[in-house]
């Protein structure tokens, strides 16, 4: 019985103390909705996943997209869509977007076979 009371005593304590270090921490992990695809082949002619072809490409959008945008400066010169008060910013194959009309939008990916990083989203 004290061995019981001893181990949910130990666990009370391990939980606590994980909560204060999440709390005290000064860029903590946030949750976010987003979307994603596995594929094969190249942005825009996507095709099942194969054996020998695996890429992941993931889509943010909303708050945690306008995050990511702002913490990447400066605006493009062009955007894709020539849209009155259409932004992009990009660095590398990370590339975020934003219009009045669908807001904050990043993209990126990964190429699953090597880990590169790999372009997510098509202008």
């Amino acid at each position: 019985m004290k061995k019981i009371v001893a181990i949910i005593g130990a666990s009370a304590l391990l939980s606590l103390a994980y909560a204060t270090e999440q709390a005290q921490w000064p860029a903590p992990y946030r949750q976010f909705k987003g979307e994603y695809t596995i594929y094969s082949g190249e942005l825009g002619d996507q095709q099942a996943p194969t054996h020998s072809d695996r890429k992941l490409s993931f889509i943010i959008e909303g708050q945690p997209a306008k995050e990511i945008f702002n913490a990447m400066p400066p605006d493009d010169k062009e955007t894709c869509s020539g849209e009155k008060g259409a932004r992009s910013r990009s660095k590398d194959k990370v590339w975020c977007t934003f219009n009045s009309g669908s807001g904050y939008t990043c993209y990126f990916g990964f190429d699953l076979r090597t880990g590169k990083s790999i372009a997510g989203g098509l202008c």
